[in-house]
């Protein structure tokens, strides 16, 4: 490793995983958010800033927050981000544009955005998603390109990795080839925050449970991928010496099968198994 301290994990929780559990709009709602999260040993939450009540009670709860936003013009950057920050200064993550936006434009947005960040001390990671500027690999590869072009240096990247899987269509055995390229690993390393999904060729996010206490074998197909990725990581610059890591098991957009099983009772195994694997690469070194 590049740094001979020990490096930090922050399970990060997205709201979206706790959907069926309660409302976060509501102050009973939210606390059934901060609540599920501390008793699973986690250490922080991410949502949006609209609740007047989500600063004093993430103080209460003792839980770290960054925060999310959807954008399509650089004239929603500022305001968004202020708001987030006057919360908690965690790593912020952004769904940039749409899937049709033009690639000049992207590279446009993304630099203002990151011009904006750098402005608030604040770190927004531009995200991998589908219906986004990052849909393909292809145009999230030309918005790095064209970012480092202007600026000389990377833009703040959120990898998902679960919608490049779809979009190529990409099996279990070249999940790590195709995906951790060199092209990528450099620019996932300096990242603070990852989503983690786990997925297959065909579905964005797959079960990670039998509902019984078992790992699904589609999250066993996987793991050998997350574990990767966290080892990449890990032997990178390892910015802030902490890595923040979404367990991203979500309830809506139909990301959530009928034969699921319970969405939150899931999103905890995840994180608490990101958990092991990064002790284990601990350990290791």
């Amino acid at each position: 490793m590049s740094d001979t301290s020990t490096p930090a994990l922050n399970i990060h929780v997205n709201g979206w995983s706790l959907l069926d559990e309660g409302d976060p709009s509501t102050e009973a709602g939210l606390r059934t958010h901060l609540s599920a999260i501390k008793a699973a040993g986690f250490q922080s939450y991410s949502w949006n800033p609209q609740n007047p009540k989500l600063k004093a009670l993430l103080a209460e709860y003792g839980l770290r927050y960054g925060g999310l936003f959807d954008a399509i013009k650089a004239e929603q950057f500022a305001s968004v981000i202020a708001a987030i920050m006057a919360v908690d200064n965690g790593p912020i993550n952004c769904q940039l544009a749409d899937d049709d936006t033009p690639i000049e434009e992207a590279i446009d947005l993304t630099l203002a955005l990151m011009a904006e960040a750098k402005k608030q001390n604040a770190a927004v990671h531009l995200e991998v998603h589908r219906d986004t500027c990052t849909e393909t690999p292809e145009k999230t590869a030309a918005i790095i390109n064209g970012y480092k072009a202007a600026t000389g240096e990377d833009p703040l990247m959120n990898f998902d990795f679960s919608h490049p899987a779809v979009v190529k269509h990409i099996l279990e055995p070249d999940y790590i080839t195709r995906l951790l390229t060199p092209e990528i690993v450099p620019v996932f390393q300096k990242s603070t925050l990852w989503h983690i999904r786990p997925f297959n060729g065909q579905h964005c996010q797959v079960p990670i449970t039998d509902g019984q206490g078992n790992f699904s074998p589609e999250y066993l197909a996987c793991r050998p991928f997350v574990r990767q990725a966290l080892k990449y990581w890990l032997e990178g610059p390892r910015p802030t010496n902490t890595l923040w890591v979404v367990p991203e098991i979500g309830t809506t957009h139909e990301y959530k099968l009928s034969c699921f099983p319970n969405i939150w009772n899931d999103t905890v195994a995840l994180g608490k198994d990101i958990q092991r694997i990064w002790a284990e690469l601990i350990d290791e070194d």
